[in-house]
């Protein structure tokens, strides 16, 4: 088995503990499904955030999710001016067979103007 690497990124519409865990959730279970994932598949994941959502670690959603026992981190993103606001993202280190041509990288709400080039899924909520 190889290994992978997918990128991922969500907007929140507000900093709040619920949002943020909502929001984490549906990018790392959307990523999961696209990719045909188990968190078995997980080497580690790093997260990072803008500095404008202080109300919940980013990770602790992937905990919720069976993430136990993989190795997760969370950091900020450099600031830079008249970057997205309240932009969570993630890079996930994953097993799989997929070449990486087929991978399918997940940019959810907002977030889905940042990388039309590379995600091959649609905003799940149709925001944009």
């Amino acid at each position: 088995m190889a290994t992978g690497a997918i990128r991922g990124a969500t907007q929140l519409d507000a900093d709040t503990r619920e949002h943020m865990l909502d929001r984490v959730a549906e990018m790392v279970t959307e990523l999961m499904t696209v990719n045909d994932l188990s968190v078995d598949d997980f080497i580690s994941v790093i997260f990072t955030a803008t500095s404008d959502p202080v109300a919940e670690f980013p990770a602790y959603a992937a905990r919720r999710l069976g993430f136990g026992d993989v190795p997760l981190i969370c950091a900020r993103e450099l600031e830079i001016e008249g970057s997205m606001p309240r932009c969570v993202r993630m890079m996930a280190h994953v097993e799989t067979d997929l070449p990486r041509a087929d991978i399918t990288h997940v940019y959810l709400h907002g977030a889905a103007n940042l990388r039309r080039d590379l995600t091959k899924t649609r905003d799940v909520l149709g925001d944009d």
